[in-house]
């Protein structure tokens, strides 16, 4: 039997299938498409659901994919196991309604015999307890001995997942031979690691609704999975995943950078595998957008990188590291997935960055823990309470791991019981937040459309469309939720879906148009358009007269004003990702990005504030390329060819095999599927009101363009005006007449400050210290002194008294304010002016406090002050005597 390598496997796969007619679709994105059911893609099924429900109807009946996937619901088993890994490939082949049992099961057979090679003898098969079509296939179509046919219950065979599609499963399994296991376990369906399931059929033929309740499906589908790294551990004859040759590849390059040998230490061989997997799905995640944060996608992200860099420390690498590795698995996984290549720069970047992120988190988490340990031991304690450890865990991404390591070295432990119910209380707190939803993760009732209607766009020529009502929906205020109706009259809020329409719907950050749409003797607003799927156009908005039916031909009017306006700012956005790329170098990408009528929003990688100088190079290209008046072309062409002509492709799209390319003269081009400009200088001129992070690695601009940008600078004119008005001064000699101004303050505040000291110094007259064990101890009540002539009072009573403890009370505006200070000797012999401030201001209703030489507080109660000086009394000679 051959050793077929993984990426051989993969184009063995797809070829085979390619030759069964199927159509080849690329990897969709980790990130799910129209999906709230999916935190990222976990399975080769999950981004073609909407082809399994009918919502959607497929580019072809016949599909096979190689899907990249992360799961992490048993994140804390990857390392320990041979069999779990978060990153995994997928691959599969599907049926829309086209072939069925047999077709399939004849797929999965001449595939792992014939074109990988596996023996037929070590090749056993499962069934559904009572799937006797899949019985008579596996034995009279194929020919596989009855006794070799395994039939197993509901929870191995019988795939469903909640409402929706499901079906009975026939899988195949590898039998591996008596040297990985002879025991019990060791037996087809048991749990040892002799016998692996490496290809899973489904035959979703019935719909579950949720109530256990099963109708056989119209459309009956075919959904097949099989493990790219377990197809390649079966040819490849090697213990696990972790040792098949891509991976087996990391382990040399982590062996190299901590030199140890993988396979001599059991705890080291865990890091090694935690490493291995979790660089790979970092690098993954990145090449597809997802940037490190505190939630969500996000936070898988950042728990896992810095599970890594853990493990890297725990195997005595120096430095950082991660970049290294994730170029490694990017050079061995770019066959399958270019645009690992094509995005390394920024995913090189992003994990450089978050890496060196964590390392300063890790020094101030050590810092915390290690003063946390010194409170224990002043304390006579050891055991570190389950919600501290839980909060350095949590805020600081402190592992539980090393933090027991280090309270062990201390002779202490931790409250883990405490620490696993704090992540209980937080993980029900993130489920709890998340909506329930069905199969498809969405509820609303555009998901009970005709799955054939669909709409045309005709508006990149357009802006005006005659066109048939196809479908209409009622809305009720809740987001989502009406009804399918024949008619829409006068004052409802309802969707319009027609046949063909020249209103873009909000897409790739470009919002949707508004406009109109009439009949006969009817009169419809538009205020939003949007994306239906399936392939659907629905314009929301508001009867304003008449009604509107069914079928009824309408005319279609987008807002010629606010689409030019909306272009200029997406035209612009395009020259503002060139000139980014240019100024701060490869790794930008876009991020994000919305542009209206009024303004436009990028959000790019990028890992520092830009200066002054960046800002206004990126002004300058952006305006040169404006004036320049370039003509902005529109070609429609290949993925391939497109790619060729170095368009830059965006994150969470969906490329079809025919793409539009749009190009800015030689300066700009990206594929795109939103409106444009025809020319660049109808643009007018583009400037940047503000550039600021909003998310570790991530920082947004925000711009204006023509009409905008010409009312920004009339309101700045106007404000000018005025200021210099006001000032009365030139706007040429407005600052100067400031900076005077300013002078001119400072000086007036410092002779005002003065007066206020000499006042406070009269207001207090004579004072006499009283002599409390050594120290002398000032109570006074003033009026009018505000906080600050406060401070300077007590500071000049701390130079005029020996071992001086101050407590001075004034009214101002009504209210009491408190200061208190004492000397350093003072605070020897007792003195706190923090715990005195903090009672004595609770007896005048308020609150403040402070160190020991020195605290404020405000309070509430005037009526109170003669009680409060009398309480501060007695707690200064308790301090003192104490």
């Amino acid at each position: 039997m051959e050793k077929y390598g993984v990426n051989e496997l993969r184009k063995m796969f797809l070829d085979y299938f390619r030759e069964q007619d199927h159509l080849i679709m690329k990897s969709f994105s980790l990130v799910p498409h129209n999906d709230n059911s999916l935190l990222l893609i976990n399975s080769g099924m999950a981004p073609l659901k909407p082809y399994f429900t009918g919502q959607e109807i497929p580019p072809k009946r016949r599909v096979s994919t190689c899907q990249k996937c992360i799961r992490t619901g048993d994140i804390e088993n990857i390392g320990k196991t041979a069999r779990h890994g978060t990153f995994f490939e997928m691959l599969g082949n599907f049926s829309f309604g086209d072939y069925f049992k047999s077709e399939a099961l004849h797929f999965a057979w001449e595939f792992l015999t014939e074109r990988v090679g596996l023996p037929k003898d070590r090749l056993y098969p499962s069934i559904y307890l009572d799937d006797e079509e899949a019985f008579k296939v596996w034995t009279e179509e194929i020919g596989v001995p009855k006794e070799r046919v395994y039939r197993f219950g509901k929870a191995d065979n019988f795939w469903e997942h909640g409402a929706g599609p499901c079906g009975p499963c026939s899988e195949i399994y590898y039998d591996r031979g008596e040297k990985y296991g002879t025991g019990p376990e060791d037996v087809m369906g048991g749990e040892g690691d002799r016998f692996i399931e490496v290809w899973n059929v489904v035959f979703s033929q019935f719909n579950n609704d949720g109530k256990g309740n099963y109708t056989e499906l119209v459309q009956k589908n075919i959904d097949t999975g099989m493990g790219l790294e377990r197809l390649a551990v079966v040819c490849q004859d090697v213990p696990s995943l972790f040792d098949v040759d891509t991976n087996k590849a990391m382990m040399e390059e982590i062996a190299g950078l901590s030199h140890k040998r993988y396979m001599e230490n059991k705890e080291h061989d865990i890091s090694f595998r935690i490493i291995a997997d979790h660089v790979k799905s970092c690098t993954f995640m990145a090449s597809d957008g997802i940037m490190p944060s505190n939630e969500g996608r996000g936070y898988v992200f950042r728990r896992l990188l810095r599970r890594a860099a853990r493990h890297g420390r725990i195997l005595g690498i120096d430095g950082a590291f991660l970049a290294t590795l994730s170029e490694k698995a990017i050079a061995l996984s770019k066959d399958g997935y270019p645009e690992l290549e094509e995005k390394k720069d920024m995913i090189l970047r992003v994990i450089a960055e978050e890496e060196e992120r964590f390392n300063k988190t890790i020094d101030n988490g050590l810092a915390i823990l290690q003063s946390l340990i010194q409170d224990l031991q002043k304390k006579k304690e050891k055991t570190l309470s389950g919600d501290e450890a839980f909060r350095l865990y949590d805020t600081y991404g402190f592992p539980l791991d090393l933090t027991k390591e280090i309270l062990e070295d201390a002779g202490m432990d931790l409250d883990e019981e405490a620490f696993h119910q704090a992540m209980k209380v937080q993980k029900d707190t993130a489920r709890a937040a998340r909506k329930t939803t069905n199969y498809m993760g969405r509820d609303d009732i555009y998901q009970t459309l005709d799955p054939s209607i669909s709409s045309e766009f005709t508006g990149y020529d357009r802006l005006e469309e005659d066109a048939t009502v196809k479908a209409l929906v009622f809305l009720s205020d809740e987001e989502g939720q009406g009804s399918i109706s024949d008619k829409i009259t006068e004052g409802q809020k309802a969707a319009i879906i027609t046949d063909k329409t020249p209103f873009y719907a909000t897409m790739g950050g470009q919002q949707g148009d508004r406009g109109e749409i009439s009949g006969e003797n009817s009169l419809f607003i538009v205020d939003e358009t949007i994306h239906l799927q399936g392939g659907k156009i629905a314009h929301l908005g508001v009867m304003e007269q008449g009604e509107i039916s069914l079928n009824e031909k309408v005319h279609l009017s987008v807002d010629e004003e606010a689409r030019n306006l909306t272009a200029r700012n997406h035209t612009a956005t395009h020259l503002l990702q060139k000139a980014l790329k240019t100024v701060l170098g490869s790794h930008v990408e876009q991020a994000g990005a919305y542009y209206d009528d009024k303004r436009l929003r990028f959000d790019f990688t990028h890992f520092a504030a830009l200066t002054k100088d960046e800002l206004k190079k990126v002004e300058e290209m952006v305006n040169q390329e404006i004036a320049k008046g370039e003509l902005v072309k529109t070609e429609e062409m290949s993925l391939e060819d497109a790619k060729k002509s170095g368009a830059i492709a965006l994150f969470g799209e969906k490329y079809g095999d025919k793409v539009r390319v749009v190009s800015v003269g030689d300066y700009s081009v990206e594929l795109c599927g939103g409106t444009h400009v025809s020319q660049s200088g109808s643009i007018q001129g583009f400037k940047i009101v503000s550039e600021q992070g909003i998310a570790a690695g991530v920082r947004r601009i925000e711009a204006l363009t023509s009409q905008n940008l010409f009312d920004y600078f009339q309101k700045e004119e106007e404000l000018l005006k005025e200021l210099s008005a006001k000032l009365k001064a030139d706007p040429e000699h407005l600052l100067q007449r400031i900076e005077s101004l300013e002078q001119e303050l400072k000086s007036s505040k410092s002779d005002l400050d003065k007066l206020k000291e000499k006042i406070a110094k009269e207001e207090m007259g004579e004072l006499s210290a009283e002599n409390i064990n050594g120290c002398s101890v000032i109570i006074k009540e003033l009026q009018g002194v505000d906080i600050n002539g406060l401070r300077t009072l007590g500071d000049s009573l701390k130079d005029k008294y020996e071992n001086a403890f101050v407590l001075l009370l004034s009214v101002v505006d009504g209210k009491p304010v408190l200061m208190a200070t004492a000397s350093d000797a003072a605070v020897k012999k007792g003195a706190h002016a923090g715990n005195l401030i903090k009672e004595v201001a609770g007896v005048l209703g308020g609150g403040g406090g402070g160190k020991p030489q020195m605290a404020q507080a405000g309070g509430k109660d005037l009526s109170a002050i003669p009680e409060a000086l009398k309480k501060a009394k007695d707690i200064i000679q308790a301090q003192l005597q104490g």
